[in-house]
């Protein structure tokens, strides 16, 4: 019972959290354009500028989240989550003052940092936390359920701003993040932790006079951080662990070149704005909240995982197509539709990683497939960001 509590109290935390962060999601694209580009419809820079950011990023989170998983195997997953928890809220409280020119290059250059230790890692740690609580049996069902919550928090925060001005948006988002981490500090159990490396803040006698061994322990816990071996060999442990890494990288690659792009493609082709961009989001956060929540569970035990993880890059492949061939503003609204099983791709790879090992290494395997996603996303910018930035688009 204690289990499912701590898993119900990290949905709430997800979802309070996703929630505030998704209602400036369908502003930042206005936001960028108006302090590098004012008044104009079209602007390379600012695509070169989400290009680099996300290159960037890309490259600290490559470093960051072996790092965290692994730490987190060590020391708990409620000890790492405040990190990225807690430093997500200083790149939205620079906007939620205020967004001019100068504001705004603070935030990004805040967000890039900030970012390489937050972009995935609460991601990461909280399929940790779900794979520590739940059995193998019911973890593609529980990790559905989870990313329904995900993708329910991204509808909700995103009509929201559908309704709400840009400055208020980012003050609520604000507000949001500090209580889903004020939250997770006080209700959320600690799932994870290794007791021989563990010390307490408030130490008895004993273990006073047992300070000399602290170098040794500290030499211990230098020695067990990830290194590219570690990620090496965990690679080659299993087959099934390797082709789950090389399907990651190649469908986060197009991932993040389609979402680094295409909110500039559509504001220059079909002049979208922040309302037309909410609505895109709306239709495909439902469509992934009904496939996550309803339909994984359902279909998960009987289909099972791979086959699931199939039909989620195939309607992903649609998804991409059709966007690719819009000549007309309703078709980017057709092409969100096919989202309603393209979702299904994420939770079905992370639990079939998931079963690959043991209960005590969760977070260095979801950090390490976390860490390949993030260098798929430092790889993107540098094909998709000079494509797009140098294209001219038409009017429909």
């Amino acid at each position: 019972m204690e289990k499912k509590s701590g898993v119900s109290h990290l949905f709430i935390t997800i979802f309070v959290h996703c929630f505030s962060t998704s209602m400036v999601a369908p502003a930042i694209t206005d936001v960028t354009m108006s302090a590098v580009c004012p008044g104009r419809d079209e602007c390379s820079l600012a695509i070169y500028l989400s290009g680099f950011q996300q290159a960037i990023i890309g490259l600290g989170t490559l470093v960051m989240m072996p790092l965290v998983g692994n730490l987190s195997d060590k020391y708990g997953r409620k000890a790492l989550l405040t990190v990225p928890i807690t430093l997500s809220i200083i790149p939205l409280a620079i906007l939620a003052y205020s967004r001019s020119r100068n504001f705004f290059y603070a935030y990004y250059v805040l967000r890039t940092l900030t970012a390489m230790v937050c972009e995935g890692s609460i991601h990461c740690l909280s399929l940790a936390y779900v794979a520590d609580n739940v059995p193998p049996g019911r973890r593609a069902s529980v990790f559905g359920i989870f990313s329904g919550i995900v993708s329910g928090a991204f509808v909700c925060g995103t009509i929201s701003a559908r309704f709400i001005s840009t400055s208020a948006a980012f003050q609520a988002a604000t507000a949001g993040s500090i209580i889903s981490a004020v939250y997770m500090r006080i209700f959320l159990p600690e799932s994870v932790r290794d007791e021989d490396l563990y010390t307490p803040i408030l130490s008895s006698k004993a273990e006073i006079s047992a300070s000399c061994e602290e170098s040794t322990k500290k030499l211990q816990v230098f020695k067990r951080l990830p290194s590219i071996d570690d990620m090496v060999h965990l690679l080659k442990s299993s087959p099934t662990f390797s082709q789950a890494a090389i399907v990651a990288f190649l469908s986060n690659l197009a991932d993040a070149g389609l979402q680094g792009s295409m909110m500039y493609y559509l504001k220059a082709k079909f002049h979208f704005n922040k309302n037309q961009f909410a609505d895109l989001m709306v239709i495909a956060g439902i469509a992934g909240t009904i496939s996550q929540l309803i339909m994984m569970p359902v279909l998960a035990p009987t289909v099972g995982e791979a086959r699931l993880l199939s039909f989620g890059l195939l309607f992903g492949c649609v998804h991409m197509f059709l966007y690719s061939v819009a000549w007309s503003s309703w078709v980017p609204y057709a092409a969100a539709v096919f989202s309603i099983l393209s979702v299904f791709s994420h939770p079905c790879l992370r639990t079939i990683v998931s079963k690959q090992v043991a209960s005590n290494e969760q977070g260095k395997a979801q950090g390490c497939i976390s860490g390949i996603c993030s260098f798929a996303n430092l790889v993107s910018p540098l094909a998709f960001s000079p494509l797009t930035g140098d294209c001219r688009f038409s009017s429909a």
